[in-house]
């Protein structure tokens, strides 16, 4: 009997596995995504077997890389400095960024301002909320000042509406706030979802490669702080950035974690008040206190954030207790090495730490996890113990190791530049042989090895 090869011949539909957040496929259900390490996410797909796609003619040919215009890359001032200084420059044509942060951190604010200032330069801008109406945008801009005629603002969450305002007003700057407040109704899902941000990611994206329009899309977080929705939509945009700061703090930071079009090392610092957000060019002075008398259980470091010197000031108190263990209290360290410091100057400085409570924090909400400010709270612990102030020209850096040893850190050069600018005279670094040619006028260097050695010269006529 003859045998139809008919159906051989047809393209074959398998049942697969498929990952919904970054696409990876399997022949068989996983638990976990063998791609993106993402749990869950793999889910049944029927994955259709298409036969190889043919080569077609090209209009243009491919050109030498020396025959490129460059000049479409290239930034143009979004009028407020800090975020420009994050980009590398500016808002490039056609450049799509992604701004994620927690809820209420003030994202909406910032690109409201960004909004206002770029229209102020003659860039004509379309703000698409899909979170809020147009009026209670308004009021925002009315209270941070942030109005111009320019400044074109509509309320949709509809995904083909969205696009004819983008027909219609024809922007040069495009914000969505937010990109997983909009649905298409292509596609099945709700707003949100993974299906239904892939394709409003994609076509936002589209429209601005071709029409070569800077544009700013807002993200949700997850309760971990990673970006909500498919991984995919951090490899469509060309800047991810993550806008940071404690809601009971004025001080918000703004980091590039993707950026195709600059440095990912700057941080941008912004001040969130009543009267909208104003970008800090010098935020040091949010995170020192101002006394007349100098007082125990204080101490300045200077800190790199990105390739930025901040000066921070770190404070701590001791009290008496008869707990069997003591408390060890920390805001803006980190709790484990604040442990690791009392141990060793217990052990290697003979500070008598055993029957206090210790309370470690930093001033204005500011984070410091670098090693480097490990010998300022060693001296901030050691001076509250001592009842003893510091000179209030005195700045420290340095990690402390277990040893009892001061390492080196990087850019102590740049650090001692700042704290000379800030009026600071005298600082306590690692030894390194730093020429004297590089101490600015003025200014002393006292360099140690060891944390007894920081904290003779710090507290003179220490036993």
């Amino acid at each position: 009997m003859a045998v139809s090869t008919a159906r051989s011949s047809k393209t074959k539909s398998t049942p697969a596995y498929k990952c919904t957040e970054c696409g990876w496929s399997t022949v068989k259900w996983v638990g976990r995504c063998g791609e993106c390490q993402a749990w869950g996410s793999v889910v049944e797909a029927n994955q259709v077997v298409a036969k190889t796609t043919a080569s077609t003619t090209v209009a243009q040919p491919a050109l030498s890389i020396t025959e490129v215009d460059s000049t479409d890359a290239s930034h143009r001032s979004s009028g407020v400095g800090e975020f420009d200084r994050v980009l590398g420059g500016g808002l490039v044509p056609g450049a799509v960024i992604l701004l994620a942060g927690e809820p209420g951190v003030g994202k909406s604010t910032l690109l409201l301002d960004v909004a206002a200032k770029s229209a102020g330069t003659g860039i004509k801008v379309l703000y698409i909320t899909g979170e809020e109406s147009a009026a209670q945008v308004k009021r925002r801009a009315e209270r941070i000042n942030a109005l111009h005629p320019q400044l074109h603002v509509t309320a949709e969450t509809d995904l083909s509406i969205a696009l004819g305002q983008i027909d219609a007003i024809e922007p040069q700057l495009l914000i969505v706030d937010s990109v997983q407040t909009l649905s298409s109704s292509e596609v099945e899902g709700s707003a949100g979802g993974v299906t239904q941000v892939k394709e409003v990611a994609a076509s936002i994206i589209n429209v601005a490669k071709k029409r070569a329009i800077s544009t700013l899309l807002v993200g949700h977080v997850t309760k971990d702080g990673s970006i909500a929705g498919p991984r995919l939509l951090e490899h469509l945009v060309d800047v991810v950035c993550q806008f940071e700061g404690d809601r009971h703090s004025r001080l918000r930071l703004l980091r590039a974690v993707k950026n195709r079009y600059g440095s990912t090392d700057e941080v941008g610092c912004f001040d969130l008040n009543e009267d909208g957000i104003i970008g800090l060019e010098d935020p040091s002075s949010l995170f020192m206190t101002r006394t007349n008398q100098p007082v125990s259980g204080t101490c300045i470091t200077v800190t790199i954030e990105g390739r930025r010197p901040l000066v921070a000031e770190v404070q701590a108190l001791l009290a008496k207790t008869n707990n069997a263990q003591p408390r060890r209290t920390t805001s803006g360290l980190d709790s484990s090495r604040a442990a690791m410091l009392l141990a060793v100057l217990q052990a290697r400085a003979k500070v008598d730490l055993s029957s206090v409570d210790c309370y470690l924090a930093t001033v204005g909400g500011v984070r410091l996890t670098e090693p480097a400010t490990d010998l300022t709270a060693a001296l901030a612990i050691t001076g509250s113990a001592l009842n003893k102030a510091l000179p209030r020209d005195l700045v420290a850096f340095g990690e402390v190791g277990l040893a009892g040893e001061v390492r080196p850190v990087p850019d102590i050069q740049r650090r001692i530049m700042e704290a000379h600018r800030l009026g600071f005279r005298q600082a306590i670094v690692p030894a390194t042989g730093l020429p004297n040619s590089k101490v600015p006028e003025g200014f002393t260097i006292k360099e140690v090895q060891s944390v007894v050695e920081a904290l003779a010269a710090a507290f003179p006529g220490i036993n």
